[in-house]
């Protein structure tokens, strides 16, 4: 019969312990895992992604709820274990399941320091650790607009973007001069300081918090120095504490974590514990590549496979912190016995340094660019000696810039050596991959083994590992196609579209051998635009692959209701049109009306059933704030007012808007005007900016002030208002006509190069074409709720219940 194995907690840890042992025995235990959390395993590292809004719950989910069945496991979701019976082996929880084990898992994890404050038990105070402190800054920040986020390290920073993104005015609190000084020195905290600053963040260093004031719910912070800042929400991101107490109720030996021995073996025979809540040697571990050491050493003891035992780690931290790259292990700071090697690039934002000691690499921080950290970790690991070529280690040749780099140094590498931290893949792992699973590709490696599967910083080392195994001609290159359903590119997907003359998603899934008959939901909304995009007048919209809020053409909630966003030109009404507006909202009993970032009013709560009517109420044009197409024209005052204007930027806003409105776009597009340089309207951080200046105008593409911030770059400069018409119908007709389906025109011209657009832009004869070509897809387009209203067969599925939403996209 199967041995009975129990986990508590279902985080990273634990169920990589669990994924190990049904490698090395899968027929040995039958296996329970209880979890508090109502969800499957999920990556907690990357909570800071969904609160940001690059990613959804979804897309961390590491093993779903399938995984569990296929794989035999009882799986206890939203049930803490609250009772450990050592004697009787058996563990109990507090809603009154009970389950029997010959060996049990502690797994418990971690919880956050709250700070014991004056007032840190008020509404309005959180912690950032789990998939609930999420929810409940993303639901704050519909209603409330400041937040403070106390901590200047690494979770704190993650939090204050993700409440940026949230359009929440963000102070971070910070007990010291320096952010992150763990893992940064003076002169990478400073860099990134300037950097987060330019994302929009406040910083308050230094300061000591006294008390959180209010009366039941949060009002603001005091400190110690008597000085006082508004707040609605208060985040502690102050640190974390092993989560022990069940073991400690359990009589197991707890120091400042669970003590383990070598083989994770607590003080009671048959129990045993890994992850955060372990203390090994002295030292309770906090960063994922060790806990997935813990893990394999752990499976092996099940299993009973003879092992050396968990010997500790040499930790090094990786990682993105708002966008930016960086890295940090052993000693970076500078001591009398020390000696550094520097590299600093104030303009591309690039900082390297080495500290070396009697010719040994101690410590390195990267900031900007993390290529060198795997090389250097392994220096710092092994203890290489550097001696006469300490140079060499940040400024030789070679792609690392090192005396080990690409091939020579994944040779070096020990099979045991981890290759993907995000995941705990170890270089043997991927050459067992290419050698019995014959993977011959990284997406191959990915697939079998999950290496490079998150953050994808670990791709060159996975693809040097390929060529190092089966040489360069063995190592199959794999386009990287749309989606899952085909390896065919975005650009050979188009190009079969026009030279066959496709016009329909069906034609293109089957002469081009879609893998699967009816594609997915990536593959389907592309192959929808880009139809669209090469036969405006051919192909007919297909409606069933757009996402829920395209498809109803407004904002679906999270509550089911839905938003509701009219267009307002160049952000110009009336006081006619605002009271229309009002109107309609009090018939609708609309609980919220908000101003948008955008210069425009949304009507949120709407019913479903309810939007033809209201929009047949409102007698205005659709301000497609749900879609992949034109949002806005934000105007400053310009000419017409602002003492400062030297051109009408407000009319410029409005012309550009009436002619662009309703142009589907590969991602949603905004512009701005701006009527001088002072630049009120943020045209330089708009997809197509429009800034006036003496005697004519200067037009900037590409910006982007959203999760990835990017200035706009200087398209040209010219003198009329019908020219910078010309430009920007060229403009985004090229850029509707070369960019990837779900591609920011930031992301685009990063990818292609401003030179490369001013080239295929330059020639009037071509401009005048995209123009020709972008007004006839213009010209067959329709207000989609005016569509709706007229159209019986259309209003009636607004009757008609739907499936969930796929996304939610902000104005």
């Amino acid at each position: 019969m199967k041995k009975k194995l129990v986990l508590i907690g279902n985080g990273m840890a634990g169920v990589w312990a669990v994924e190990q042992l049904l490698k090395l025995a899968p027929n040995q235990y039958e296996v329970t895992v209880f979890g508090s959390e109502p969800h499957p395993n999920y990556n907690r590292i990357l909570l800071s992604s969904v609160l940001a809004g690059d990613a959804k719950i979804d897309d961390i989910v590491i093993n779903d709820w399938n995984w569990y069945k296929e794989n035999g496991i009882t799986l206890h979701a939203g049930h803490t274990v609250t009772k450990i019976d050592t004697e009787r082996k058996s563990v109990s929880t507090a809603t009154g399941i009970t389950a029997e084990y010959d060996d049990l898992i502690l797994a418990t994890g971690s919880l956050p320091f709250m700070l014991p404050l004056p007032g840190a038990d008020k509404e309005g105070v959180i912690a950032f650790r789990d998939i609930n402190d999420c929810n409940t800054m993303i639901e704050t920040a519909k209603n409330y607009k400041k937040a403070i986020v106390i901590g200047g390290g690494l979770l704190g920073l993650e939090a204050a973007r993700g409440l940026l993104n949230l359009n929440m005015d963000v102070s971070v609190v910070h007990i010291f001069k320096d952010l992150m000084e763990r893992q940064l020195d003076q002169t990478a905290s400073q860099m990134l300081r300037k950097e987060l600053e330019k994302q929009g963040m406040n910083f308050l260093l230094e300061k000591n918090t006294d008390s959180i004031l209010g009366k039941k719910r949060v009002t603001g912070v005091k400190f110690k120095d008597g000085s006082v800042v508004e707040a609605d929400l208060v985040v502690m991101a102050v640190g974390i504490k092993p989560n022990v107490q069940l073991a400690k109720d359990s009589g197991l030996e707890v120091n400042r974590g669970i003590v383990v021995n070598d083989y994770l073996e607590t003080s009671i025979p048959n129990v045993y514990s890994v992850g955060e809540c372990a203390e090994h040697r002295g030292i309770a571990y906090g960063l994922v590549a060790p806990l997935y050491e813990q893990g394999n050493e752990l499976a092996k003891r099940l299993a009973g496979v003879p092992s050396a035992g968990y010997q500790g780690s040499v930790v090094s931290t990786k990682l993105k912190v708002s966008g930016v790259d960086v890295f940090s292990a052993g000693q970076f700071t500078d001591a009398d016995d020390t000696a550094s090697v520097r590299v600093q690039d104030d303009f591309e934002g690039v900082y390297k340094k080495v500290v070396i000691k009697d010719g040994k690499v101690i410590g390195a921080v990267l900031f900007g660019d993390t290529s060198d950290g795997s090389r250097l970790f392994k220096m710092i690991r092994e203890g290489e000696d550097v001696t006469g070529k300490e140079k060499q280690i940040l400024l030789g040749e070679g792609s690392g810039g090192g005396a080990k780099s690409g091939l020579d140094y994944v040779a070096s590498m020990a099979d045991s050596e981890i290759v993907c931290g995000c995941n705990g893949v170890s270089k043997g792992t991927i050459l067992n991959a290419i050698s019995e699973n014959g993977c011959t590709s990284v997406n191959e490696i990915k697939a079998c083994t999950k290496a490079s599967g998150s953050c994808g910083g670990c791709k060159p080392l996975v693809a040097d590992l390929l060529t190092l195994a089966l040489g360069a001609d063995g190592v199959q290159t794999v386009k990287e196609g749309i989606c899952g359903c085909t390896e065919h590119s975005r650009d050979e997907v188009v190009e079969a579209i026009r030279s066959m003359r496709l016009t329909s998603s069906k034609e293109v899934m089957n002469v081009l051998e879609w893998k699967t008959e009816e594609g997915c939901s990536k593959c389907r909304p592309a192959l929808n635009y880009y139809l669209g995009m090469a036969w405006p007048e051919e192909h007919e919209e297909e409606r069933e692959s757009r996402f829920v809020n395209e498809r109803n053409h407004a904002n679906i909630q999270k509550d089911g209701t839905y938003s509701v966003v009219p267009r307002i030109y160049g952000g110009v009404t009336s006081p006619a049109e605002l009271k229309r507006i009002a109107e309609v909202a009090e018939k609708f009993d609309v609980p919220m009306v908000k101003f948008t970032g955008g210069q425009r009013l949304d009507l949120l709560g709407v019913k479903k059933e309810d939007l033809p009517k209201m929009w047949a109420e409102l007698d205005m044009p659709s301000g497609y704030a749900y879609g992949k197409a034109l949002r806005t024209v934000k105007t400053c005052v310009g000419s017409t007012f602002c003492r400062f204007g030297t051109q009408d930027s407000i009319q410029m806003g409005i012309d550009l808007e009436k002619r662009f409105e309703r142009l589907n776009t590969p991602a949603k597009v905004k512009l701005a005007v701006s009527g001088c340089p002072r630049n009120c309207a943020e045209s330089t951080v708009k997809d197509f900016g429009v800034i006036a200046i003496d005697g004519g105008w200067e037009l900037y593409v590409g910006g982007n002030g959203g999760v990835k911030v990017r200035a706009s770059e200087l398209l040209c400069k010219v003198k009329t208002e019908e020219e910078v018409q010309e430009w920007a119908g060229a403009f985004l007709q090229y850029y509707r006509e070369a960019a990837k389906w779900n591609e920011r025109t930031s992301e685009w011209v990063s990818r292609v190069g401003l030179e490369s657009i001013k080239q295929a832009l330059a020639s009037e004869e071509e401009r005048r074409a995209l123009n020709e070509r972008i007004d006839k897809t213009l010209s067959l387009t329709t207000d989609p709720w005016k569509e709706i209203i007229e159209n019986d067969k259309l209003r009636a599925t607004f009757e008609e219940l739907q499936a969930p939403a796929l996304e939610t996209v902000a104005d």
